[in-house]
Protein backbone atom coordinates (compact mmCIF):
# COMPACT_ATOMS: atom_id res chain seq x y z
CA UNK A 1 0.00 0.00 0.00
CA UNK A 2 1.23 3.49 -0.85
CA UNK A 3 1.65 6.00 1.98
CA UNK A 4 -0.41 8.58 0.06
CA UNK A 5 -3.45 6.32 0.54
CA UNK A 6 -2.95 6.47 4.29
CA UNK A 7 -2.43 10.25 4.11
CA UNK A 8 -5.80 10.55 2.35
CA UNK A 9 -7.38 8.59 5.20
CA UNK A 10 -5.68 10.80 7.79
CA UNK A 11 -7.16 13.86 6.07
CA UNK A 12 -10.67 12.37 6.14
CA UNK A 13 -10.27 11.54 9.82
CA UNK A 14 -9.08 15.06 10.59
CA UNK A 15 -12.07 16.54 8.76
CA UNK A 16 -14.72 14.94 11.00
CA UNK A 17 -15.38 14.98 14.72
CA UNK A 18 -17.95 12.16 14.54
CA UNK A 19 -16.71 8.95 16.12
CA UNK A 20 -18.90 6.69 13.98
CA UNK A 21 -17.59 8.32 10.80
CA UNK A 22 -14.02 7.83 11.99
CA UNK A 23 -14.80 4.18 12.78
CA UNK A 24 -16.24 3.62 9.29
CA UNK A 25 -13.29 5.32 7.57
CA UNK A 26 -10.82 3.09 9.43
CA UNK A 27 -12.94 -0.02 8.95
CA UNK A 28 -12.83 0.41 5.17
CA UNK A 29 -9.07 0.98 5.31
CA UNK A 30 -8.47 -2.17 7.36
CA UNK A 31 -10.58 -4.28 4.98
CA UNK A 32 -8.35 -3.27 2.05
CA UNK A 33 -5.13 -4.28 3.79
CA UNK A 34 -3.27 -7.47 2.98
CA UNK A 35 -2.38 -9.79 5.86
CA UNK A 36 1.25 -8.64 5.62
CA UNK A 37 0.51 -4.92 5.96
CA UNK A 38 -2.55 -4.92 8.26
CA UNK A 39 -0.73 -4.67 11.60
CA UNK A 40 1.50 -1.85 10.30
CA UNK A 41 -1.48 0.11 8.96
CA UNK A 42 -3.43 -0.29 12.21
CA UNK A 43 -0.51 1.07 14.28
CA UNK A 44 0.13 3.92 11.83
CA UNK A 45 -3.57 4.81 11.89
CA UNK A 46 -3.06 5.43 15.62
CA UNK A 47 -0.01 7.58 14.87
CA UNK A 48 2.53 5.07 16.21
CA UNK A 49 4.85 2.33 14.96
CA UNK A 50 5.25 0.59 18.32
CA UNK A 51 2.41 -0.35 20.70
CA UNK A 52 2.32 1.66 23.92
CA UNK A 53 4.74 0.25 26.45
CA UNK A 54 7.36 -0.56 23.88
CA UNK A 55 9.75 1.91 22.25
CA UNK A 56 9.15 5.64 21.79
CA UNK A 57 10.58 7.42 18.73
CA UNK A 58 12.01 10.17 20.94
CA UNK A 59 12.28 12.87 18.25
CA UNK A 60 11.89 16.43 19.53
CA UNK A 61 10.74 19.55 17.70
CA UNK A 62 14.26 20.94 17.37
CA UNK A 63 15.55 17.92 15.49
CA UNK A 64 12.53 17.98 13.19
CA UNK A 65 13.12 21.67 12.50
CA UNK A 66 16.68 20.87 11.36
CA UNK A 67 15.33 18.23 8.99
CA UNK A 68 12.76 20.63 7.50
CA UNK A 69 15.38 23.38 7.09
CA UNK A 70 17.80 21.04 5.31
CA UNK A 71 15.25 19.33 3.07
CA UNK A 72 13.48 22.46 1.88
CA UNK A 73 16.45 24.86 1.82
CA UNK A 74 15.11 27.46 4.25
CA UNK A 75 16.69 29.38 7.11
CA UNK A 76 15.73 29.27 10.76
CA UNK A 77 13.94 32.64 10.67
CA UNK A 78 11.64 31.53 7.84
CA UNK A 79 10.85 28.30 9.64
CA UNK A 80 10.11 29.93 12.99
CA UNK A 81 7.87 32.55 11.37
CA UNK A 82 5.76 29.95 9.59
CA UNK A 83 5.69 27.66 12.65
CA UNK A 84 4.38 30.52 14.77
CA UNK A 85 1.60 31.04 12.22
CA UNK A 86 0.56 27.39 12.00
CA UNK A 87 1.46 26.11 15.47
CA UNK A 88 2.11 22.78 13.72
CA UNK A 89 5.39 21.53 12.23
CA UNK A 90 3.41 19.17 9.99
CA UNK A 91 1.56 22.08 8.35
CA UNK A 92 4.84 24.00 8.28
CA UNK A 93 6.54 21.20 6.32
CA UNK A 94 3.54 21.00 3.99
CA UNK A 95 3.79 24.74 3.28
CA UNK A 96 7.48 24.62 2.43
CA UNK A 97 7.20 21.59 0.15
CA UNK A 98 4.52 23.52 -1.74
CA UNK A 99 6.86 26.52 -2.01
CA UNK A 100 10.18 24.66 -1.93
CA UNK A 101 13.28 26.46 -3.10
CA UNK A 102 15.25 23.28 -3.68
CA UNK A 103 14.01 21.15 -6.56
CA UNK A 104 16.19 18.13 -5.79
CA UNK A 105 13.57 16.13 -3.90
CA UNK A 106 13.43 12.45 -4.77
CA UNK A 107 10.69 11.21 -7.08
CA UNK A 108 10.29 7.75 -5.51
CA UNK A 109 6.83 7.06 -4.13
CA UNK A 110 6.59 6.31 -0.42
CA UNK A 111 5.16 2.98 0.69
CA UNK A 112 3.71 2.03 4.07
CA UNK A 113 6.50 -0.53 4.38
CA UNK A 114 9.25 2.08 3.87
CA UNK A 115 7.74 4.56 6.33
CA UNK A 116 7.25 1.85 8.95
CA UNK A 117 10.76 0.45 8.43
CA UNK A 118 12.53 3.82 8.78
CA UNK A 119 10.52 5.01 11.78
CA UNK A 120 11.00 1.78 13.71
CA UNK A 121 14.77 2.17 13.40
CA UNK A 122 14.81 5.57 15.14
CA UNK A 123 14.66 4.57 18.85
CA UNK A 124 17.27 1.84 18.34
CA UNK A 125 19.98 4.24 17.13
CA UNK A 126 22.40 5.21 19.91
CA UNK A 127 26.00 6.26 20.38
CA UNK A 128 28.29 8.62 18.49
CA UNK A 129 26.66 10.12 15.42
CA UNK A 130 23.20 8.90 16.41
CA UNK A 131 21.57 12.30 15.80
CA UNK A 132 22.93 12.49 12.25
CA UNK A 133 21.73 8.94 11.48
CA UNK A 134 18.25 9.71 12.82
CA UNK A 135 18.10 12.89 10.74
CA UNK A 136 19.14 10.88 7.68
CA UNK A 137 16.30 8.36 8.16
CA UNK A 138 13.66 11.07 8.53
CA UNK A 139 15.15 13.08 5.67
CA UNK A 140 14.98 10.07 3.37
CA UNK A 141 11.23 9.89 3.92
CA UNK A 142 10.55 13.63 3.69
CA UNK A 143 12.62 13.90 0.52
CA UNK A 144 10.14 11.55 -1.17
CA UNK A 145 7.00 13.00 0.42
CA UNK A 146 4.29 14.94 -1.37
CA UNK A 147 2.60 17.86 0.45
CA UNK A 148 -0.02 15.93 2.39
CA UNK A 149 2.38 13.06 3.11
CA UNK A 150 4.87 15.50 4.63
CA UNK A 151 2.21 16.88 6.97
CA UNK A 152 1.40 13.48 8.46
CA UNK A 153 4.94 12.10 8.39
CA UNK A 154 6.14 14.97 10.57
CA UNK A 155 3.20 14.60 12.94
CA UNK A 156 3.75 10.84 13.23
CA UNK A 157 7.43 11.31 14.07
CA UNK A 158 6.58 13.91 16.72
CA UNK A 159 3.61 11.94 18.11
CA UNK A 160 1.16 14.78 17.39
CA UNK A 161 -1.33 13.38 14.85
CA UNK A 162 -4.37 15.56 15.69
CA UNK A 163 -6.77 13.28 13.83
CA UNK A 164 -8.88 12.32 16.85
CA UNK A 165 -8.35 8.57 16.70
CA UNK A 166 -8.57 7.08 20.18
CA UNK A 167 -8.12 3.40 21.02
CA UNK A 168 -11.89 2.88 21.28
CA UNK A 169 -12.40 3.98 17.67
CA UNK A 170 -9.70 1.57 16.46
CA UNK A 171 -11.29 -1.23 18.50
CA UNK A 172 -14.70 -0.61 16.92
CA UNK A 173 -13.19 -0.29 13.44
CA UNK A 174 -11.46 -3.66 13.75
CA UNK A 175 -14.70 -5.21 15.00
CA UNK A 176 -16.69 -3.82 12.08
CA UNK A 177 -14.07 -4.67 9.46
CA UNK A 178 -13.89 -8.34 10.44
CA UNK A 179 -17.39 -8.95 11.84
CA UNK A 180 -16.38 -9.28 15.51
CA UNK A 181 -17.88 -7.97 18.73
CA UNK A 182 -16.08 -4.90 20.12
CA UNK A 183 -15.97 -6.51 23.58
CA UNK A 184 -14.14 -9.53 22.13
CA UNK A 185 -11.67 -7.27 20.33
CA UNK A 186 -11.04 -5.36 23.56
CA UNK A 187 -10.62 -8.55 25.58
CA UNK A 188 -7.86 -9.75 23.24
CA UNK A 189 -6.25 -6.31 23.34
CA UNK A 190 -6.25 -6.33 27.15
CA UNK A 191 -4.04 -9.40 26.96
CA UNK A 192 -1.87 -8.58 23.92
CA UNK A 193 -1.65 -4.81 24.34
CA UNK A 194 -1.24 -4.35 20.57
CA UNK A 195 -4.14 -3.50 18.24
CA UNK A 196 -1.98 -4.44 15.24
CA UNK A 197 -1.77 -8.04 16.45
CA UNK A 198 -5.44 -7.98 17.46
CA UNK A 199 -6.43 -6.95 13.91
CA UNK A 200 -4.38 -9.80 12.46
CA UNK A 201 -6.17 -12.27 14.73
CA UNK A 202 -9.58 -10.81 13.87
CA UNK A 203 -8.83 -11.09 10.14
CA UNK A 204 -7.90 -14.77 10.62
CA UNK A 205 -10.99 -15.37 12.76
CA UNK A 206 -8.92 -16.41 15.79
CA UNK A 207 -9.92 -14.33 18.80
CA UNK A 208 -8.36 -16.29 21.66
CA UNK A 209 -5.29 -14.81 23.28
CA UNK A 210 -3.08 -16.25 25.99
CA UNK A 211 -1.28 -14.22 28.64
CA UNK A 212 2.43 -14.10 27.89
CA UNK A 213 4.71 -13.03 30.76
CA UNK A 214 6.83 -10.17 29.53
CA UNK A 215 4.09 -8.63 27.38
CA UNK A 216 2.35 -5.72 29.14
CA UNK A 217 -1.27 -6.07 30.27
CA UNK A 218 -3.80 -3.33 30.91
CA UNK A 219 -4.56 -2.96 34.60
CA UNK A 220 -7.89 -2.90 36.41
CA UNK A 221 -9.11 0.60 37.31
CA UNK A 222 -10.94 1.95 40.35
CA UNK A 223 -13.88 4.30 40.71
CA UNK A 224 -14.22 7.03 43.32
CA UNK A 225 -16.71 6.50 46.17
CA UNK A 226 -18.35 9.49 47.89
CA UNK A 227 -17.42 8.08 51.31
CA UNK A 228 -16.32 4.94 53.09
CA UNK A 229 -19.80 4.00 54.35
CA UNK A 230 -21.23 4.06 50.81
CA UNK A 231 -18.33 1.97 49.51
CA UNK A 232 -18.78 -0.70 52.20
CA UNK A 233 -22.49 -0.99 51.40
CA UNK A 234 -21.72 -1.76 47.74
CA UNK A 235 -20.23 -5.20 48.41
CA UNK A 236 -21.35 -8.24 50.37
CA UNK A 237 -17.73 -9.25 51.05
CA UNK A 238 -15.46 -6.19 51.03
CA UNK A 239 -11.73 -5.93 51.59
CA UNK A 240 -10.28 -2.61 52.74
CA UNK A 241 -6.77 -1.94 51.55
CA UNK A 242 -4.35 0.89 52.15
CA UNK A 243 -4.34 3.28 49.16
CA UNK A 244 -0.73 4.15 48.52
CA UNK A 245 0.43 7.36 46.86
CA UNK A 246 2.86 5.90 44.39
CA UNK A 247 3.30 4.30 40.99
CA UNK A 248 1.18 1.36 39.87
CA UNK A 249 3.62 -1.36 38.79
CA UNK A 250 2.99 -4.76 37.21
CA UNK A 251 5.79 -7.30 37.72
CA UNK A 252 6.27 -10.06 35.13
CA UNK A 253 8.46 -12.95 36.25
CA UNK A 254 9.51 -15.72 33.87
CA UNK A 255 12.29 -17.85 35.33
CA UNK A 256 15.12 -15.47 36.17
CA UNK A 257 13.79 -12.84 33.77
CA UNK A 258 11.83 -9.98 35.38
CA UNK A 259 10.17 -7.04 33.65
CA UNK A 260 8.38 -4.09 35.23
CA UNK A 261 5.59 -2.15 33.52
CA UNK A 262 3.73 1.00 34.53
CA UNK A 263 -0.02 1.52 34.36
CA UNK A 264 0.57 3.21 30.98
CA UNK A 265 2.26 0.00 29.77
CA UNK A 266 5.69 1.66 29.68
CA UNK A 267 8.55 -0.66 30.59
CA UNK A 268 10.47 0.67 33.60
CA UNK A 269 12.66 -2.36 34.39
CA UNK A 270 16.01 -0.58 34.14
CA UNK A 271 14.98 2.23 36.47
CA UNK A 272 14.29 -0.08 39.43
CA UNK A 273 16.99 -2.78 39.61
CA UNK A 274 16.34 -3.45 43.30
CA UNK A 275 12.68 -4.32 42.57
CA UNK A 276 13.87 -6.71 39.86
CA UNK A 277 16.22 -8.41 42.32
CA UNK A 278 13.54 -8.65 45.05
CA UNK A 279 11.11 -10.14 42.53
CA UNK A 280 13.60 -12.82 41.45
CA UNK A 281 14.23 -13.89 45.04
CA UNK A 282 10.89 -13.32 46.77
CA UNK A 283 8.23 -14.43 44.26
CA UNK A 284 7.98 -18.21 44.62
CA UNK A 285 6.90 -19.08 41.10
CA UNK A 286 8.41 -20.12 37.78
CA UNK A 287 6.07 -17.69 36.07
CA UNK A 288 3.91 -15.00 37.63
CA UNK A 289 2.37 -11.60 37.00
CA UNK A 290 1.72 -9.64 40.18
CA UNK A 291 0.97 -5.99 40.73
CA UNK A 292 1.14 -3.36 43.39
CA UNK A 293 2.12 0.19 44.24
CA UNK A 294 5.70 1.40 44.27
CA UNK A 295 6.50 4.19 46.75
CA UNK A 296 9.41 6.45 47.42
CA UNK A 297 9.97 6.22 51.19
CA UNK A 298 12.11 7.85 53.88
CA UNK A 299 14.25 6.06 56.48
CA UNK A 300 11.14 5.50 58.67
CA UNK A 301 9.20 3.97 55.76
CA UNK A 302 6.87 6.96 55.36
CA UNK A 303 5.95 8.02 51.82
CA UNK A 304 7.92 10.79 50.17
CA UNK A 305 6.59 13.12 47.42
CA UNK A 306 5.64 11.42 44.17
CA UNK A 307 7.98 13.77 42.27
CA UNK A 308 10.97 11.89 43.67
CA UNK A 309 9.63 8.69 42.16
CA UNK A 310 9.14 10.58 38.90
CA UNK A 311 12.83 11.44 38.88
CA UNK A 312 13.67 7.75 38.98
CA UNK A 313 11.17 6.89 36.26
CA UNK A 314 12.66 9.49 33.93
CA UNK A 315 16.29 8.65 34.68
CA UNK A 316 18.26 6.69 32.07
CA UNK A 317 21.74 7.06 33.56
CA UNK A 318 23.18 7.10 37.07
CA UNK A 319 20.68 4.48 38.22
CA UNK A 320 22.87 3.20 41.06
CA UNK A 321 23.04 6.68 42.58
CA UNK A 322 19.25 7.03 42.25
CA UNK A 323 18.78 3.71 44.08
CA UNK A 324 20.77 5.11 47.02
CA UNK A 325 19.23 8.59 47.02
CA UNK A 326 15.60 7.62 46.38
CA UNK A 327 14.85 4.26 48.05
CA UNK A 328 11.57 2.56 47.18
CA UNK A 329 9.07 0.16 48.68
CA UNK A 330 6.89 -2.29 46.74
CA UNK A 331 3.41 -3.05 48.11
CA UNK A 332 1.73 -5.96 46.31
CA UNK A 333 -2.05 -6.33 46.10
CA UNK A 334 -3.00 -8.62 43.22
CA UNK A 335 -2.08 -11.69 41.18
CA UNK A 336 -3.28 -12.14 37.58
CA UNK A 337 -1.14 -15.05 36.35
CA UNK A 338 0.62 -17.96 38.04
CA UNK A 339 2.52 -20.88 36.50
CA UNK A 340 0.66 -21.09 33.15
CA UNK A 341 -2.73 -20.30 34.73
CA UNK A 342 -4.75 -17.14 34.06
CA UNK A 343 -6.08 -15.86 37.40
CA UNK A 344 -8.14 -12.99 35.95
CA UNK A 345 -11.40 -14.95 36.05
CA UNK A 346 -10.90 -15.99 39.67
CA UNK A 347 -12.46 -13.92 42.50
CA UNK A 348 -10.21 -11.54 44.42
CA UNK A 349 -10.43 -13.75 47.51
CA UNK A 350 -8.64 -16.56 45.62
CA UNK A 351 -6.15 -14.20 43.96
CA UNK A 352 -5.25 -12.64 47.32
CA UNK A 353 -4.88 -16.07 48.97
CA UNK A 354 -2.50 -17.31 46.26
CA UNK A 355 -0.56 -14.03 46.33
CA UNK A 356 -0.01 -14.52 50.08
CA UNK A 357 1.28 -18.03 49.41
CA UNK A 358 3.85 -17.12 46.76
CA UNK A 359 5.32 -13.92 48.27
CA UNK A 360 8.15 -14.03 50.78
CA UNK A 361 7.95 -10.60 52.37
CA UNK A 362 10.92 -8.36 53.01
CA UNK A 363 9.34 -5.86 55.37
CA UNK A 364 9.72 -2.25 54.38
CA UNK A 365 10.99 -3.24 50.94
CA UNK A 366 8.88 -5.88 49.18
CA UNK A 367 5.67 -6.70 50.97
CA UNK A 368 1.94 -7.32 50.76
CA UNK A 369 -0.31 -4.29 50.89
CA UNK A 370 -1.91 -3.63 54.28
CA UNK A 371 -5.37 -5.15 54.02
CA UNK A 372 -8.31 -6.09 56.24
CA UNK A 373 -11.56 -7.89 55.44
CA UNK A 374 -14.62 -6.58 57.25
CA UNK A 375 -18.12 -5.29 56.69
CA UNK A 376 -18.06 -3.47 60.03
CA UNK A 377 -17.94 0.30 59.47
CA UNK A 378 -16.22 1.05 62.81
CA UNK A 379 -13.36 -1.33 62.02
CA UNK A 380 -13.11 -0.07 58.46
CA UNK A 381 -13.16 3.57 59.56
CA UNK A 382 -10.47 2.92 62.15
CA UNK A 383 -8.30 1.35 59.42
CA UNK A 384 -9.04 4.30 57.11
CA UNK A 385 -7.79 6.83 59.66
CA UNK A 386 -4.81 4.61 60.42
CA UNK A 387 -3.88 4.76 56.69
CA UNK A 388 -4.17 8.55 56.68
CA UNK A 389 -1.98 8.76 59.78
CA UNK A 390 0.69 6.81 57.91
CA UNK A 391 0.78 9.54 55.27
CA UNK A 392 -1.11 7.54 52.63
CA UNK A 393 -4.02 8.70 50.48
CA UNK A 394 -6.85 6.72 52.06
CA UNK A 395 -8.18 3.23 51.30
CA UNK A 396 -9.40 1.06 48.46
CA UNK A 397 -12.59 -0.91 49.09
CA UNK A 398 -12.57 -4.03 46.91
CA UNK A 399 -15.15 -6.70 46.12
CA UNK A 400 -13.68 -10.04 47.24
CA UNK A 401 -16.16 -11.92 45.02
CA UNK A 402 -15.26 -10.07 41.79
CA UNK A 403 -12.93 -11.16 39.01
CA UNK A 404 -10.14 -9.02 37.54
CA UNK A 405 -11.37 -6.81 34.68
CA UNK A 406 -8.36 -5.23 32.90
CA UNK A 407 -8.60 -1.76 31.46
CA UNK A 408 -12.04 -1.01 32.89
CA UNK A 409 -13.75 0.92 35.69
CA UNK A 410 -16.46 -1.61 36.48
CA UNK A 411 -17.06 -0.73 40.11
CA UNK A 412 -15.24 -3.72 41.65
CA UNK A 413 -12.70 -1.39 43.28
CA UNK A 414 -13.69 1.88 44.98
CA UNK A 415 -11.26 4.50 46.22
CA UNK A 416 -12.00 6.50 49.35
CA UNK A 417 -9.94 9.50 50.35
CA UNK A 418 -10.49 12.96 51.83
CA UNK A 419 -12.18 15.38 49.46
CA UNK A 420 -9.92 18.37 48.86
CA UNK A 421 -11.59 21.76 48.87
CA UNK A 422 -11.28 23.84 45.67
CA UNK A 423 -8.77 26.67 45.47
CA UNK A 424 -9.23 30.19 44.10
CA UNK A 425 -6.16 30.97 42.01
CA UNK A 426 -5.16 33.69 39.53
CA UNK A 427 -4.24 33.14 35.88
CA UNK A 428 -0.74 34.61 35.46
CA UNK A 429 0.32 33.02 32.16
CA UNK A 430 -0.76 30.79 29.29
CA UNK A 431 0.36 29.18 26.03
CA UNK A 432 -1.04 29.51 22.54
CA UNK A 433 -2.38 26.18 21.33
CA UNK A 434 -1.29 24.14 18.33
CA UNK A 435 -3.05 22.92 15.19
CA UNK A 436 -6.77 23.61 15.28
CA UNK A 437 -6.31 25.31 18.65
CA UNK A 438 -3.52 27.65 17.51
CA UNK A 439 -5.83 30.69 17.74
CA UNK A 440 -6.73 30.04 21.38
CA UNK A 441 -4.90 30.38 24.67
CA UNK A 442 -4.75 27.23 26.79
CA UNK A 443 -2.34 25.56 29.25
CA UNK A 444 -3.08 28.17 31.91
CA UNK A 445 -0.36 28.98 34.42
CA UNK A 446 -2.00 29.32 37.84
CA UNK A 447 -0.70 31.57 40.59
CA UNK A 448 -1.20 31.68 44.35
CA UNK A 449 -0.58 34.91 46.27
CA UNK A 450 2.35 35.08 48.62
CA UNK A 451 0.83 36.84 51.64
CA UNK A 452 4.25 38.18 52.65
CA UNK A 453 5.25 39.79 49.34
CA UNK A 454 1.91 40.14 47.57
CA UNK A 455 3.40 38.46 44.47
CA UNK A 456 1.61 35.69 42.58
CA UNK A 457 3.74 32.55 42.46
CA UNK A 458 3.13 29.76 39.91
CA UNK A 459 1.61 26.60 41.35
CA UNK A 460 1.01 24.47 38.26
CA UNK A 461 -0.64 24.45 34.85
CA UNK A 462 -4.21 23.71 33.84
CA UNK A 463 -4.53 22.47 30.26
CA UNK A 464 -6.29 19.15 29.79
CA UNK A 465 -10.04 18.80 29.80
CA UNK A 466 -10.83 22.27 28.45
CA UNK A 467 -13.52 22.35 25.75
CA UNK A 468 -13.32 24.54 22.66
CA UNK A 469 -16.02 26.78 24.12
CA UNK A 470 -13.98 27.23 27.30
CA UNK A 471 -10.84 27.97 25.27
CA UNK A 472 -12.72 30.63 23.31
CA UNK A 473 -13.97 32.18 26.55
CA UNK A 474 -10.53 32.06 28.16
CA UNK A 475 -8.88 33.65 25.11
CA UNK A 476 -11.47 36.42 25.02
CA UNK A 477 -10.87 37.19 28.71
CA UNK A 478 -7.08 37.04 28.55
CA UNK A 479 -6.15 38.53 25.18
CA UNK A 480 -6.13 42.12 26.40
CA UNK A 481 -4.26 41.18 29.58
CA UNK A 482 -1.13 39.89 27.80
CA UNK A 483 1.89 41.85 29.05
CA UNK A 484 4.70 39.78 27.52
CA UNK A 485 4.97 37.17 24.76
CA UNK A 486 7.87 34.78 24.10
CA UNK A 487 7.14 32.28 21.36
CA UNK A 488 3.93 30.50 22.30
CA UNK A 489 4.19 31.45 25.99
CA UNK A 490 2.55 34.63 27.28
CA UNK A 491 2.61 36.42 30.62
CA UNK A 492 -0.79 37.59 31.86
CA UNK A 493 -1.64 40.53 34.08
CA UNK A 494 -2.97 38.87 37.28
CA UNK A 495 -6.64 39.86 37.22
CA UNK A 496 -8.71 36.76 36.46
CA UNK A 497 -9.58 34.55 39.44
CA UNK A 498 -10.65 30.95 38.77
CA UNK A 499 -11.94 28.23 41.06
CA UNK A 500 -9.87 25.08 40.55
CA UNK A 501 -10.53 21.52 41.62
CA UNK A 502 -7.70 18.99 41.87
CA UNK A 503 -6.86 15.52 43.11
CA UNK A 504 -4.12 16.50 45.54
CA UNK A 505 -1.37 19.01 46.34
CA UNK A 506 2.23 17.95 45.79
CA UNK A 507 5.51 19.56 46.71
CA UNK A 508 7.28 20.70 43.56
CA UNK A 509 10.69 22.32 43.06
CA UNK A 510 9.55 23.16 39.51
CA UNK A 511 7.29 26.00 40.67
CA UNK A 512 8.37 29.04 42.73
CA UNK A 513 5.48 28.48 45.16
CA UNK A 514 7.00 25.11 46.05
CA UNK A 515 3.73 23.30 45.32
CA UNK A 516 1.82 21.90 42.34
CA UNK A 517 -1.75 20.70 41.91
CA UNK A 518 -2.21 17.16 40.63
CA UNK A 519 -4.86 16.87 37.88
CA UNK A 520 -6.22 20.45 38.22
CA UNK A 521 -9.57 21.21 36.54
CA UNK A 522 -11.40 24.44 35.90
CA UNK A 523 -14.59 24.69 37.96
CA UNK A 524 -15.61 28.29 37.24
CA UNK A 525 -14.44 31.86 36.67
CA UNK A 526 -14.67 34.06 39.75
CA UNK A 527 -13.41 37.44 38.53
CA UNK A 528 -16.84 38.91 39.16
CA UNK A 529 -16.85 37.61 42.72
CA UNK A 530 -13.23 37.95 43.82
CA UNK A 531 -10.34 40.32 43.30
CA UNK A 532 -6.84 38.88 42.82
CA UNK A 533 -6.03 39.96 46.37
CA UNK A 534 -8.80 37.66 47.61
CA UNK A 535 -7.28 34.57 45.95
CA UNK A 536 -5.85 31.74 48.04
CA UNK A 537 -2.31 32.17 49.28
CA UNK A 538 0.77 29.99 49.14
CA UNK A 539 0.45 29.71 52.91
CA UNK A 540 -3.08 28.28 52.54
CA UNK A 541 -1.80 25.71 50.03
CA UNK A 542 0.95 24.72 52.45
CA UNK A 543 -1.63 24.23 55.20
CA UNK A 544 -3.83 22.07 52.96
CA UNK A 545 -0.80 20.06 51.88
CA UNK A 546 -0.02 19.24 55.51
CA UNK A 547 -3.65 18.39 56.27
CA UNK A 548 -4.31 16.12 53.30
CA UNK A 549 -2.49 13.09 54.70
CA UNK A 550 -2.44 13.73 58.40
CA UNK A 551 0.91 15.51 58.42
CA UNK A 552 1.60 17.64 61.46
Amino acid sequence: MMYRQLADVYEKLEATTKKLEKRDILSELYKKCSSEELAKVVLLSMGVVYPRGELELGIANEMMKKVIQNIYGIDKHELEKKFKETGDLGLTAEFFIRHKKQQTLMKRDLTIEKVFENLRKLPKITGVGSQERKIALISELLSCAKEKEARYLVRTVLGEMRIGVAAGIVRDAIAKAFNKEPKDVEHVFNILGDYGKVAEMAKKGKMKAEIIPGSPLRVMLAERAPDLKTALEKFENPAIEMKYDGLRVVIHKQGSSVKLFSRRLDEITKQFPEVVEWSRKLIKADEAIVEGELLSVDSQGRPRPFQLLSRRIQRKYGIERMVREIPVQMNLFDLVYFNKENYMRKPLKERWKKLNEIITEKKGKFQLAEHIETKDFKKANKFYHYCLSKGEEGVMVKNLDAHYQPGKRVGYWLKCKPIMEPLDLVIIGAEWGEGKRAKWLGSLILGARDSETGKFLPTGMLGSGLTEEQLKEITKKLKNLIIEEKGRVVRIKPEIVVEVGYEEIQQSPKYPSGYALRFPRLLRFRENEKNPEDADTVQTIKKLFNMQRGRK
